[in-house]
Parts: C-alpha cells; sequence; structure tokens
C-alpha cells in the first residue's frame, strides 16, 4: 500500500502546531495503523528528523492511551474500536490521511500527537472511589443483585478513559467519561452510600477543569470505542439534580462533618 499521511507536528505547548505531509510506501494491509506509525519513525529517524510523537500502551484496545484523530474521527473511521485495533486495510490504497491529535480547550497540546488528559485523572481522584468502609467480606450471595443491573454496571465499567468522547463533541465535553465512571459505581450496593456526594464532587471538578457543557450531539457515543451509551448522562443529571434539590444525605457527608 502507499499511502500520504498529513500529520499534526508542535513542538510544545507553546509553540504554534501545523500539518506535515509524509508520503509513504510498501505498508502491509495487516499492519496497525501504530505499527504503521512505528515504520515512518524508524524512517524518520534514520533521516536525522525528529520521530513523531504519540501515545500508545497495551496495544490491544484496553489501556485508552492510543488518542489520535483520524479523518476527522476520534480513533478513526471505524465503530467501537481504538486506534490501536485499527489497520491500514480499513483504508483503500493511495489515501490521504490526516492525523490529529484531540482537540479540546481541558486537553492542552504537549508535542506532536501527545496531549496532556491529567483534567480526566482529576475529574476521577474528585470521587471516582469507594471511601466507605464495608465491614467484613460479606457472602457473596447475601447481596442480591439483579441481572439487568449488573449488566447496566458492566457497560458503564468498561469506560477505559482515553478522552474520545471529549475530542469528538463539538463543545468538548466530558459528560459520557464522567457518566460512565459516576454509574458503575452508583449502581451497584458497595457504592450506593457515597452515590450524590459522588456525582457532585465529580461534576464540579469536571466544571472547574473547562469540558464544555453537553447539547445532546451524540457524537461521544457515536465515536466511543466502547460504545457507551448517552442514557448513562441521563442517569447522571437525574442524580446531580437530585443531589443538589433534595440534597440527600450520605456516608461521605456524614463523615466529613464529624
Amino acid at each position: 500500500m502507499n499511502i500520504t499521511l498529513r500529520i499534526w507536528r508542535q513542538k510544545n505547548a507553546d509553540e504554534e502546531g501545523q500539518l506535515v505531509r509524509y508520503p509513504i510506501d510498501d505498508i502491509e494491509p495487516d499492519m496497525s495503523f501504530l505499527e504503521m506509525l512505528d515504520v515512518l519513525n524508524e524512517r524518520l529517524t534514520s533521516e536525522g528528523e525528529d520521530p513523531v510523537a504519540f501515545d500508545s500502551d497495551c496495544r490491544e484496545g484496553v489501556c485508552g492511551m492510543c488518542s489520535l484523530v483520524i479523518v476527522g474521527q476520534a480513533h478513526g473511521p471505524m465503530q467501537g474500536t481504538t486506534t490501536c485495533q485499527l489497520y491500514m486495510r480499513h483504508f483503500p490504497d493511495g489515501s490521504e490521511i490526516t492525523i490529529e491529535p484531540w482537540r479540546s480547550a481541558a486537553f492542552p497540546v504537549v508535542r506532536d500527537l501527545i496531549v496532556d488528559r491529567s483534567a480526566l485523572d482529576r475529574v476521577m481522584q474528585a470521587g471516582g472511589y469507594v471511601s466507605v468502609h464495608s465491614g467484613p467480606k460479606p457472602e457473596p450471595n447475601s447481596m442480591p443483585i439483579a441481572p439487568e443491573v449488573a449488566e447496566l454496571a458492566l457497560d458503564a465499567a468498561t469506560c477505559i478513559g482515553c478522552g474520545a468522547c471529549v475530542a469528538a463533541c463539538p463543545n468538548g465535553a466530558a459528560m459520557l467519561y464522567t457518566a460512565a465512571k459516576t454509574s458503575h459505581l452508583g449502581l451497584l450496593p458497595q457504592g450506593a452510600p457515597e452515590r450524590y456526594t459522588r456525582v457532585t464532587d465529580m461534576v464540579e471538578q469536571m466544571d472547574k477543569e473547562g469540558f464544555g457543557a453537553c447539547r445532546n450531539y451524540a457524537e461521544c457515543e457515536a465515536q466511543c470505542p466502547k460504545e457507551i451509551s448517552i442514557q448513562f448522562i441521563s442517569q447522571m443529571n437525574r442524580d446531580y439534580l437530585n443531589a443538589t434539590l433534595a440534597k440527600p444525605v450520605d456516608r461521605r457527608s456524614k463523615m466529613s462533618a464529624q
């Protein structure tokens, strides 16, 4: 395969970036997209040029590091696929492929295709955990959970925190990410005692980080590599309204008061 890449190159956060063209040939159709970039970087290194900086880790679709906007879509044109699971056979021979970093004010560019996604970490640190002591480990069957509730919690828990929802949203909202993280804990008995404090803390931190507001474009769901439903956003909004209007008391607020 012979293709032409248009890659965003930017030395650091303070300098302006630009798209640079790189013709590349002899690409095997069975190469993954990241393997193709490795081939390009080997060529650039041998020619004395700076290789293209990009994030990757597991290359198995579970770590969320491979954050690239490919031909205008987060993780590329294949639905339910991370960049590392995207193969060159998905592109016609002779294609011109534009590769950019995540575009969001909350994700400043570090270099080339790498962005700082620590804003998502701070949202998680604000409340994405269970801190209430549950005592001795209970007997599994003593806490029945309806199968449909367990499946829903597992659906939310598939979020890998890549930030594709933010990159895909025209407003740069992180609602789908935050909703997935609040829902997979709040739906289960272990996370229920802190359900309302968790949602208020995480939503408020999300706003502090400068993410945009949700306008129900549903681009986040369309480009999420794990195909997480925007119905979780509705659940989070209901919980947030209950928490801020009715102000229910949960365990964490009682503990902080003491």
